[in-house]
């Protein structure tokens, strides 16, 4: 079969975004080597629902070179309060342990490739 047409059936790859939770954070986003898409959802969000394949996507598209992670608001409220969170969804994103943008409802993939790709990525290392 034409590797293009096997690419077309072949199941997707899959890779779970980290769960962070207020224990974790420190640990998993600010103290990461990798950049890292925090994704804080919540239940009942329907725009939290539309942006799920698309941190799906962006977690097995960039594996090894970003870190993808969920925060879900109601189980990290000490977290949520810290960073000034105050709606679902938002997106943060860390390089270095410091928060470099954050991206309130929804908003396509092309927008979150475009900023990391060039924004966290070093040059090059696009896809």
């Amino acid at each position: 079969m034409a590797s293009w047409l096997k690419s077309l059936f072949s199941p997707k790859k899959v890779v779970q975004p980290v769960s962070l939770t207020d224990q974790n954070f420190a640990q998993e986003v600010l103290q990461s080597k990798l950049p890292v898409l925090v994704d804080v959802w919540s239940d009942g969000c329907a725009p939290c629902m539309q942006l799920e394949p698309i941190v799906m996507d962006l977690a097995a598209r960039y594996e090894g070179r970003l870190k993808v992670a969920e925060l879900h608001a109601s189980r990290a409220p000490r977290t949520l309060a810290r960073l000034g969170v105050r709606g679902t969804p938002t997106v943060l994103y860390f390089k270095a342990g410091r928060e470099v943008e954050r991206v309130v409802g929804f908003r396509g993939s092309l927008y979150h490739r475009d900023f990391i790709e060039n924004e966290l990525l070093e040059a090059g290392a696009a896809v």
